[in-house]
């Protein structure tokens, strides 16, 4: 990305003024979404490069945020949550993914190459079922906690958000953050039969 990604200053529209703004790309208003990508950008690949470290990787999946954003504006919702939180947050999401690639792009090179030729990889087997069970019991037990814990926990625990970074992503008090969580985090304590 470069110095023309990064704003340079000047005023931060309001959430409402960004709401609009996406709103006039969503029916192809190219100036519109210009001026979301000059507000954002800088934003975005702060989020991405936290995530990925990497400056050109981060450089590329801000650019990709920015695709998606501009086909699927028509889908942001108001109701749901500032335009900001929900650019920020499909940027983190396409970091996560990329980081998430990549490790399952270097974990089958590794087992690839520890594999002697015409072998399978029985060995392992059965802890991979066995992590792949526990993912599964973890995702069930986060399907039972409210919307609101759910957001909670994931961005906290699953996306690398500070407790604070989270509350303001959510639009939400540090305090009221902080409760969600920890009811969050109880439910998933019972739901998973962990004792305390």
């Amino acid at each position: 990305m470069d110095g023309a990604g990064r704003p340079g200053g000047g005023s931060v529209p309001s959430n409402e003024a960004l709401a609009g703004l996406l709103r006039q790309a969503a029916v192809g208003d190219l100036a519109a979404f210009e001026r979301v990508y000059r507000e954002l950008s800088g934003p975005v690949f702060g989020v991405v490069r936290r995530v990925l470290l990497d400056e050109a990787q981060s450089e590329e999946v801000a650019q990709e945020v920015f695709l998606e954003v501009w086909r699927h504006c028509a889908r942001f919702d108001p109701a749901r949550g500032s335009a900001r939180s929900w650019v920020l947050t499909i940027a983190h999401r396409r970091a996560v993914d990329r980081v998430r690639s990549e490790e399952a792009a270097t974990e089958r090179a590794t087992t690839a190459g520890r594999l002697e030729p015409g072998a399978t990889p029985a060995d392992g087997v059965e802890q991979h079922v066995e992590t792949s069970l526990e993912r599964e019991k973890v995702r069930r037990c986060l399907r039972r906690l409210t919307a609101l814990q759910h957001d909670a926990v994931r961005l906290t625990y699953y996306t690398g958000y500070t407790q604070r970074e989270a509350a303001a992503l959510l639009e939400v008090p540090l305090t009221t953050l902080k409760g969600r969580l920890r009811d969050g985090l109880i439910r998933l304590r019972d739901c998973l039969g962990v004792t305390a």
